[in-house]
């Protein structure tokens, strides 16, 4: 996966992120708040999604 593979997310609500990340083969999703804290273990195929208020902010890989 790449970039390219995650632009798509943000603005999106969680249930519909949820979605297309299934429809394009992601082995995993993570939902993180805004500024959580988190490990920086890569893991390939897992779509890590900033979330606020339900609406996707920013898609990485990893």
């Amino acid at each position: 996966m790449t970039e390219e593979n995650t632009r798509d997310f943000p603005g999106l609500s969680v249930e519909a992120a949820e979605e297309l990340a299934r429809e394009r083969g992601w082995a995993g999703v993570r939902l993180l708040e805004p500024g959580a804290m988190i490990t920086m273990e890569y893991r390939e195929g897992r779509l890590n999604l900033v979330v606020r208020d339900g609406v996707v902010e920013r898609g990485w890989e990893g």
